[in-house]
């Protein structure tokens, strides 16, 4: 496995995001479930991107930066809550990994800086959601997630073609 580092990023500059963009394009069009059906371009991320930055910027959620060789070679997002009654609690939202980087355990290295992140901002659990017919819930399951729920036909990425998803949680 390469060497990877996951840094805890509050601040994205221009560059940074660029290289997220292209990664959650990339992502997308290799069939990655990161919020879109492929095929997706620039445009139709940004609003997405934006709406994740917006998070971070305001110091409510961190962006899970995964370096490779000195560049992105993936990210995820978590995300606090707004609510006092569930500080506790962190959500994990478009976890990815470059398809040029993907089958080197770097999905792994990367939820793992995910888990350290949220108990550094005092998080004891997380939960997170998983598209139905992908088979990444075992991948979860492996890094002690468990399914807690599901919402029948909720993902619907064709017509005729809905999938369910998968609510996982994870304590810290």
């Amino acid at each position: 496995m390469p060497a990877a580092v996951v840094r805890s990023v509050t601040v994205v500059d221009e560059g940074l995001r660029a290289e997220l963009l292209a990664c959650w394009v990339d992502v997308t069009n290799a069939g990655g479930a990161v919020g879109f059906v492929p095929p997706v371009t620039g445009e139709d991320v940004v609003p997405l991107l934006d709406k994740l930055l917006e998070g971070v910027h305001s110091g409510r959620d961190v962006l899970a930066q995964l370096v490779v060789d000195g560049r992105t070679a993936g990210f995820a997002s978590v995300v606090g809550s707004l609510s006092p009654l569930r500080r506790h609690w962190g959500t994990v939202l478009r976890v990815q990994v470059h398809p040029s980087r993907q089958g080197q355990g770097l999905g792994r290295v990367l939820m793992e800086g995910v888990h350290r992140i949220a108990r550094e901002r005092g998080w004891e659990f997380l939960h997170l959601t998983a598209r139905g017919g992908t088979g990444v819930d075992e991948f979860y399951k492996g890094l002690g997630y468990r399914e807690v729920g599901r919402l029948p036909g909720a993902i619907r990425v064709a017509p005729g073609d809905d999938r369910d998803e998968i609510v996982m949680a994870c304590p810290l």
